[in-house]
């Protein structure tokens, strides 16, 4: 594709890595086939290839309406253009840019500006997030059906084991996941402590950062990683052979810290460091699997399981099947998913900002996922699992936890 940034944005950082961007689409429209808001509105603009024409007469100085906004917000971002497309377009990354330009060009309303604010300020606040959430549970049994579903029941944490192994590594001790769900990183510290090694909270951690840098928060999201790099380095520097984080979304947001800071001095070569120790905890089990396999107990009766893979996990990190693999291992029955590659509609923020597409998205992974009348549903991420519980006939859990539950007690010798 032949550009011609405007002079607002040529010489800058971002314009010339969205001119790059640009430069590798061929126009071929393989990416529409995968795209699900395209697949549900049928809309050229609500497609990748089309949004790509619109950041790129943006981009060379056109107007810039509410009907750009309008497209470039119905994007979830889920990256399944990128798994499809031949070139290599790095269509996340100019979505990310062309959003900030849109809201420096053309901002939205006070009314919108002050919504968005509010749901990543709740959202990034433990104790505003875990009291109104609290509050809602205590509320539930009062509540109308439809709103009570979208209140996640709670899920004891149980047991984290002391830190007692001479290999350590780090868990994301994560904003929102830590109220919903915090038996997920703990049921993660029982497996890696069977085998040998401690996970580490570190409380002065947090949020990733994805909540404002998708809310046009770019500032308070690089604030955000600058504290998570500075409390991580000392761990870093020391004894920690890993960053795990168990919610794919995050994950796919912390990989990517070097390439985010990599123009702030002081910050760029720590940054980096991180983002290479940064695992999914499928690549940590997947590298321990010769000393977490004789610790499975495969006799604890049938399951069946749809695995709903997110597309942080799928198209953000490119592991799509390591989980699948893994939970045949373990002895359980996967049934088969229809169009597995598509978004659930949970992509953050999008389930709050997007509801009317976010339900008919849901509505149609769910009856994918339920087809052949699973036991349960099993994921990698916070924001699917939550949305996809709220309406789900069966159980959605995180697959580690089943992982934790088919695993003895510890291997001989520890």
């Amino acid at each position: 594709m032949q550009t011609a940034l405007a002079d607002f944005i040529r010489d800058t950082h971002e314009g010339r890595e969205a001119d790059a961007i640009l430069r590798a689409c061929v126009h071929c429209g393989f990416c529409t086939a995968t795209c699900p808001t395209y697949l549900l509105l049928g809309d050229e603009l609500d497609g990748p290839r089309g949004r790509i024409y619109l950041m790129k007469e943006m981009l060379e100085g056109g107007e810039v309406s509410g009907k750009t906004r309008l497209h470039l917000d119905r994007c979830l971002t889920c990256r399944s253009c990128e798994t499809t497309c031949p070139s290599g377009v790095k269509y996340g990354r100019l979505v990310d840019i062309g959003r900030h330009v849109v809201d420096q060009r053309a901002p939205r309303s006070p009314l919108a500006r002050a919504g968005r604010w509010l749901i990543r300020e709740t959202l990034l606040s433990r104790g505003v997030f875990g009291f109104g959430l609290a509050t809602g549970r205590l509320l539930r049994p009062l509540l109308p059906g439809r709103l009570a579903s979208k209140i996640p029941a709670a899920h004891p944490a149980g047991v984290w084991p002391e830190a007692r192994h001479s290999r350590k590594m780090l868990a994301l001790d994560a904003c929102v996941q830590r109220s919903i769900a915090p038996n997920i990183d703990a049921a993660l510290a029982r497996v890696l402590d069977r085998v040998g090694i401690s996970l580490l909270r570190v409380p002065a951690a947090g949020c990733c950062g994805a909540l404002p840098h998708h809310l046009s928060g770019e500032e308070r999201a690089l604030g955000i990683i600058r504290r998570n790099v500075d409390v991580w380095w000392p761990h870093v520097d020391r004894d920690v052979e890993a960053i795990v984080v168990s919610s794919s979304g995050c994950g796919v947001m912390v990989k990517d810290y070097g390439r985010l800071l990599e123009h702030q001095q002081g910050y760029r070569k720590r940054a980096k460091r991180i983002a290479g120790l940064v695992r999914d905890p499928v690549e940590v089990i997947g590298e321990e699997w010769t000393r977490i396999a004789p610790a499975i107990a495969l006799d604890r009766g049938p399951l069946t399981v749809a695995f709903q893979s997110p597309c942080s996990l799928q198209h953000g990190m490119q592991l799509g099947g390591r989980v699948e693999e893994i939970l045949q291992a373990i002895g359980l029955e996967l049934v088969p998913v229809v169009d597995p590659h598509l978004c659930c509609g949970s992509s953050g923020t999008y389930s709050l900002l997007q509801p009317k597409l976010a339900g008919e998205l849901k509505a149609a992974k769910l009856g994918n996922l339920e087809r052949d009348g699973p036991d349960l549903i099993a994921t990698s991420n916070i924001g699917c699992m939550t949305h996809l519980a709220s309406g789900a006939k069966v159980p959605v859990r995180h697959w580690i936890e089943l992982l934790d539950e088919r695993m003895l007690g510890g291997l001989s010798g520890q």
